[in-house]
């Protein structure tokens, strides 16, 4: 099946624990459609470049999933559909990346960046 990553951000007056349930709401909704949640980050409230629906923040989550392509169309469709969620990112990618994504590194273990002047 094809391996997808989805980035989501939900309402910035959520708590956390509501955030997370969000996660695993759209994973059951893969599940059903015979697809899988292969590993999902939370990656807490950030601040936004510009506003989105009057909000300056934003609950983050990060999901890697391995699921057909009707079960992605059936999940981005609730997505849109669901208040709290605002933005949705999905990429297709070839393989998932081993470890935790860039957001959640520590600056330093992070490879490949040249020190700052």
């Amino acid at each position: 099946m094809p391996l997808y990553e989805h980035v989501m951000i939900a309402r910035q007056d959520l708590s956390n624990s509501q955030a997370e349930g969000l996660i695993e709401h759209f994973g059951t909704v893969l599940a059903d459609n015979d697809g899988k949640l292969v590993d999902s980050e939370y990656w807490g409230v950030k601040t936004m470049a510009y506003k989105i629906n009057k909000n300056r923040k934003g609950h983050y989550a990060f999901l890697r999933t391995d699921a057909p392509a009707a079960a992605v169309q059936e999940m981005e469709r609730l997505m849109r559909l669901h208040e709290d969620v605002m933005r949705v990112l999905t990429i297709k990618v070839d393989e998932h990346a081993e470890g935790p994504s860039v957001q959640m590194q520590k600056r330093d273990d992070r490879e490949g960046r040249r020190e700052r002047r």
